[in-house]
């Protein structure tokens, strides 16, 4: 089994190879930005630990509205899911969360941990915004409507969100 310090390596050999974005902490772990589509990026934090590698992502605030139906959302969409999972902290936020044993972080499997944090985190973002934010949502179309302003980044909403969507 590898040590602490030669999966810290292999890490941050891995995440240079792919030219990914990336800092490490002062508690030498590691905050990987990865670029989405949906939800600009994604901070995944990286956290080698004696016995494993632990993930973390942050995904949104806690909902304004449903709460009920965004966790049921979540935990159904959890059964789906590779080496992470959604959860949520005290404050009701929600989070990707995984830990894995050393024994089996290989620069292959943090490809495809990195991978699903990045696609369950943008994938999933528009519908947690539909289900948890609709109010807010609504509110800024029509603001925006009234004051000319651009609707290019609300668009994923516009068959819900006003009256005034393209056709």
């Amino acid at each position: 089994m590898a040590t602490k310090d030669e999966l810290t390596a292999l890490v941050e050999e891995f995440l240079k190879d792919r030219d990914a974005e990336y800092e490490r902490t002062p508690g030498g772990d590691f905050v990987v930005t990865l670029p989405g589509t949906r939800k600009q990026k994604t901070l995944a934090n990286l956290v080698i630990g004696d016995h494993s590698l632990r993930v973390e992502a942050f995904v949104m605030r806690h909902p304004d509205e449903n709460r009920e139906e965004l966790h049921a959302w979540l935990l159904t969409r959890n059964a789906r899911m590779y080496a992470v999972s959604f959860s949520i902290d005290k404050a009701g936020d929600v989070y990707l969360t995984g830990r894995l044993p050393l024994s089996s972080v290989t620069p292959d499997e943090l490809d495809r941990i990195l991978g699903a944090v990045l696609e369950y985190s943008d994938g999933s973002f528009n519908t947690m915004l539909e289900i948890g934010f609709p109010s807010a949502i609504r509110r800024e179309w029509a603001w925006r409507v009234k004051r000319g302003e651009s609707l290019a980044n609300l668009q994923a909403f516009a068959d819900w969100a006003g009256s005034d969507a393209p056709a």
